[in-house]
């Protein structure tokens, strides 16, 4: 759709038929399978319509401009390419930062803070991923930060080993290991009442029942994200997905610092 003239307009025609139809305030653009120079240079033609598009159906309705963001990668960088910074910056109102997933028991064969805000071996963490949109042109205030409301459990490949990096054999509990916030609080009361630990170089929670390994953010790293949004002066945060939350637990250590800081949400 995107690297096609006609593919596009009848696209972008249609979301916002849909948009008004249903009296939503504008469009979240997500395309996460991007990868290529081609990809970008096609999803950067795509913004400029589109926003063309919504500003001339906002003078035409006399109504309010829909709103335009898009779902986007922690880093600009890829393999392959990077993200249209100039079309992003001039074209969408902000970006949805997408700063988990980092590492899946699927695939990565060793436990692993799937969300670190930072990691001292690795650029695969929040804070570089910051970095690089910023440092590329995009301003701090079209950044939204993305918080995980779940986690992923990983089976230790030995018990007596299990600090963040340990080897793992793949996944625990769930065919894929991902369990939401509230799923894995379910697990610790039923094996014990587990204890999580925090770990601050990382930012991240986990816990170990047995031979199962689980990377999740808790309470306590929720607040240090956020508060690292403020410093960065992000324009704010958005979860996935609040309906995995744990009687508001997250959501409501989230607001707190949204509150004392006073962050547009």
């Amino acid at each position: 759709m995107a690297g096609n003239s006609t593919y596009r307009k009848f696209f972008i025609d249609d979301s916002i038929k849909i948009a008004r139809h249903y009296g939503f305030q504008g469009l979240d653009f997500s395309w996460v399978s991007a990868s290529t120079s081609d990809n970008m240079d096609s999803m950067g033609t795509l913004f400029e319509e589109w926003r063309a598009a919504i500003a001339l159906e906002g003078r035409n309705s006399s109504l309010s401009e829909l709103i335009l963001t898009a779902a986007v990668q922690y880093s600009p960088r890829l393999d392959s390419g990077s993200f249209p910074i100039d079309s992003i910056r001039k074209n969408l109102n902000w970006t949805h930062v997408l700063a988990f997933d980092y590492f899946m028991p699927t695939w990565a064969n060793y436990t692993a803070a799937f969300a670190a805000l930072y990691d001292p071996d690795s650029d695969v963490n929040t804070d570089f991923g910051i970095r690089a949109w910023i440092n590329g042109g995009l301003p701090a205030s079209k950044l939204v930060l993305g918080l995980p409301f779940y986690g992923y459990a990983w089976k230790l490949a030995s018990p007596n080993e299990n600090a963040i990096g340990a080897p793992a054999t793949g996944p625990a509990v769930t065919e894929d290991g991902s369990m939401s916030y509230k799923v894995i609080n379910n697990y610790f009361k039923a094996n014990g009442r587990v204890d999580p630990i925090y770990n601050s170089t990382y930012v991240v929670n986990y816990g170990i029942v047995g031979s199962t390994w689980i990377s999740f953010d808790g309470v306590d790293v929720v607040r240090t994200k956020v508060s690292y949004a403020k410093e960065k002066a992000l324009l704010g945060y958005v979860v996935w997905q609040v309906s995995q939350d744990d009687n508001w637990v997250l959501s409501q250590a989230g607001m707190g610092m949204f509150l004392s800081h006073k962050m547009v949400l």
